[in-house]
């Protein structure tokens, strides 16, 4: 039986309010011995964590759902909310459900979190998982697909055997099914934005973070389906491109405003990386597709990776990021939020490629501000 947009809605609502994750907690209950691996934005290679039969969650803080007491002990006031407030989801005994958790190099202050993770629950396992800085693929790249097998070979002793080649074929497959999923939704936005309300859009999104990938997939198409089955009223306003997105993601800020004050004054969002940690859009920014490619054997037969650059840091994937955009959606302007502070640089990568594109007659605002509520002020 086909599924409305609000039952839809509803379902993935209560998955974004859920801060006891008791969709994970049911996931385990369902075949014992099962595990579950907590990360955080920006980027985890989720297939690898699927591959060795775990499943990825993404933890992107309390929101503006929860008290932080006990984590703001552990750091200072100034800093941002997201470590303090997963600390308070890992003291209350919410993150209990989780078995591991990834620290992606986000900045310093989330690399100083993995340390205090391991001190704090020193029965799971906790990885500070690096990205090079220099981008020489001798150098680099090299370096990442020595912490890319680490992480096979740490999740393979966790799971008790070990990540076969088959396993990661297999996965790699899952994750690019969703991604054609997620791909699919994009194009019926593009076309028909009034169809897709930015809150909507953003809350199936961030429904992947807590569902197994095939049980996404299934719920994006249905989403799809439902909401093209109910007409909606048609609004010809002015479309902005939205990308970079807060760490942490408050209930007000996503879900009452829609994204207003932009979409208020006469603009339709199109959204496209506002649930960090996903990164659904471009097919090669997940580095991890071609971990068992046999052309990157090593004469040892432990897996080579292409490079980091040619997957998720190369310049020219930005550029290619931001014209799709561009090309895709026919905005009049394209707002750039930051991801984290680590991925400020980025910014910089953006400006120049957005400078060098014929984007004639296409307005280019970019926002830094600690929180969204300054934002939406700003806007």
């Amino acid at each position: 039986m086909s599924q409305t947009v609000q039952q839809i809605m509803a379902r993935c609502q209560a998955l974004f309010e859920d801060l006891r994750f008791n969709a994970v907690k049911e996931w385990k209950a369902a075949e014992p011995g099962r595990k579950a691996i907590g990360y955080m934005p920006v980027y985890v290679p989720r297939e690898i964590v699927h591959a060795a039969g775990m499943l990825p969650v993404g933890i992107l803080g309390g929101g503006d759902q929860l008290e932080v007491i006990q984590g703001d002990a552990y750091y200072q006031s100034y800093i941002c909310r997201i470590p303090r407030s997963t600390i308070e989801l890992g003291l209350s005994g919410r993150l209990d459900c989780l078995d591991g958790m990834l620290f992606p190099s986000i900045c310093d202050v989330i690399r100083n979190l993995s340390g205090m993770w391991q001190i704090m629950f020193k029965d799971k396992y906790v990885k500070y998982f690096d990205v090079p800085q220099n981008f020489e693929d001798g150098i680099g790249g090299e370096f990442y697909i020595h912490e890319m097998q680490l992480l096979r070979e740490d999740l393979g002793k966790l799971a008790g055997k070990p990540v076969t080649d088959d396993a990661l074929r297999a996965s790699i497959a899952v994750y690019n099914e969703n991604r054609r999923a997620m791909g699919e939704l994009y194009a019926y936005r593009a076309a028909k934005p009034w169809q897709t309300p930015t809150s909507e859009v953003y809350l199936v999104s961030r429904a992947g973070m807590m569902l197994p990938p095939e049980e996404h997939t299934q719920l994006v198409r249905e989403y799809i389906a439902a909401t093209d089955a109910v007409e909606r009223p048609k609004r010809d306003n002015a479309r902005i491109v939205l990308t970079g997105s807060f760490c942490e993601q408050s209930q007000r800020f996503v879900l009452e405003t829609d994204l207003d004050p932009i979409s208020a004054k006469r603009a339709l969002v199109l959204p496209e990386q506002t649930a960090l940690g996903t990164l659904h859009d471009v097919k090669k920014i997940i580095g991890v597709e071609v971990l068992t490619n046999d052309a990157h054997r090593q004469a040892s037969d432990k897996f080579r990776l292409k490079p980091v650059l040619d997957e998720i840091l190369r310049r020219h994937v930005l550029e290619e990021l931001i014209v799709h955009h561009l090309n895709r959606f026919g905005p009049k302007s394209y707002l750039s939020l930051p991801d984290a502070p680590r991925h400020l640089l980025l910014q910089l990568f953006k400006r120049a490629a957005y400078d060098e594109q014929d984007v004639a007659g296409i307005d280019r605002f970019a926002f830094c501000f600690a929180t969204p509520l300054k934002l939406e002020r700003s806007l």
